[in-house]
């Protein structure tokens, strides 16, 4: 089975490019803690001008997109309260917002985040934002079946750029919950 890292000819640590992240992401991936060694974690430099997955996967093979994860930024609100959160799903899935998202945040209503707000708050660029290096406090939501993948092929917190990194280590973040059935068809 080819994992995204065959997709590319250059794939260096990601711990060795911390230059090349941007700064949340470069102090995640910095002091990183969990059961998968940092080393596991890579870098590969990409064409921002194919950042996004339909691309990215076009240029570098169809396979990719069953091992590539998209991540979003989604507001759930209640009342008078709103509490952003990220969610990880398969890119060949899409976020369900207003199920699994809503009932898991315990919001009344649950929509994508403003392209502002998201880019504001996780000091990311759009179209690269990634769960690792996520504001302290942020719930991330990561689909069962993203964790269960060898390898993910996950944005780096730029257009430019991406990580592939175990699903296990996705699974171990910080303030993750797993959960079937997050990305639907």
């Amino acid at each position: 089975m080819s994992v995204p890292m065959d997709a590319f000819d250059d794939v260096r640590p990601a711990a060795e490019c911390l230059d090349l992240l941007v700064e949340p992401v470069a102090a995640a991936i910095a002091d990183w803690r969990g059961s998968v060694p940092v080393q596991e974690l890579r870098y590969v430099d990409t064409d921002p001008a194919i950042a996004d997955t339909e691309s990215l996967v076009e240029r570098h093979g169809g396979w990719l997109l069953q091992q590539s994860a998209n991540c979003v930024v989604v507001a759930g609100k209640r009342g008078g309260e709103i509490t952003l959160a990220a969610c990880l799903v398969l890119s060949h899935t899409r976020v369900d917002v207003n199920g699994t998202v809503r009932r898991q945040l315990g919001a009344r209503k649950a929509s994508f985040a403003p392209m502002d707000t998201a880019v504001g708050d996780t000091g990311m660029e759009y179209g690269g934002i990634t769960p690792i290096g996520l504001p302290t406090g942020w719930p991330l939501l990561v689909d069962a079946a993203v964790a269960d993948i060898p390898y993910a092929l996950i944005g780096s917190g730029s257009r430019r750029g991406k990580l592939i990194v175990p699903g296990k280590a996705l699974a171990e973040l910080p303030g993750v919950t797993v959960l079937d059935g997050l990305g639907v068809g």
